[in-house]
């Protein structure tokens, strides 16, 4: 059974930190590449989501009609031609979606900072600089995506696929960096925990 797992094996990491290491070293390499062909790394996304939206959307088609009988078709038909018609536009236009996106992203953004700022500030936690500080930059962020808008939706999101690759596979090389120095004990203990 899955619960019966340790949600930390140190032994199997000891073992496998090469295979850790390459991960890492691969997906900072993407990482690096998506960042430098920005637009292409967004074009490639864009095309990738137009593909789960249209999948998305087939699948509820078929779905809607294998269950037509309980009484709701149309919840399944109605966003499944949502799917399909956003997700061809994608297919068809990926900068125009990736512009899409981007507006959307920066708007995002810009309330989550400062919805973040206010929770804060309502809230009072302590060391509450940093969560401040944290809805400012997102806020900001947001901003940034507007004003530099339709330009922004050229590069950001593959920018953004880019970051998130380099740190996940920074986290990665650390992980197989420490991996020989791990404890048995600490292996044991997440086990029981």
């Amino acid at each position: 059974m899955i619960s019966n797992l340790p949600l930390f094996n140190a032994d199997a990491v000891r073992q496998h930190r090469t295979w850790f290491l390459i991960l890492g070293i691969v997906l900072v390499i993407l990482g690096v590449l998506a960042i430098y062909y920005d637009l292409i790394a967004t074009v490639i996304s864009v095309l990738v989501f137009g593909w789960v939206l249209v999948i998305a959307g087939i699948a509820e088609i078929v779905h809607g009609f294998q269950t037509h009988r309980w009484g709701g078709f149309f919840l399944h038909l109605l966003p499944a031609l949502l799917y399909l018609v956003v997700g061809a536009l994608f297919l068809g236009y990926p900068l125009l979606g990736a512009t899409a996106l981007t507006l959307f992203l920066g708007a995002f953004f810009l309330v989550e900072g400062v919805f973040e700022i206010i929770g804060t500030l309502r809230i009072r936690p302590p060391h509450m600089v940093w969560p401040i500080l944290a809805g400012v930059v997102t806020a900001l962020l947001g901003v940034l995506l507007w004003v530099q808008w339709p330009s922004s939706g050229l590069f950001f999101i593959g920018l953004a696929v880019g970051i998130t690759l380099i740190f996940r596979g920074w986290g990665w090389i650390m992980l197989a960096a420490v991996a020989g120095r791990i404890s048995k004990d600490l292996g044991a203990g997440a086990a029981h925990a």
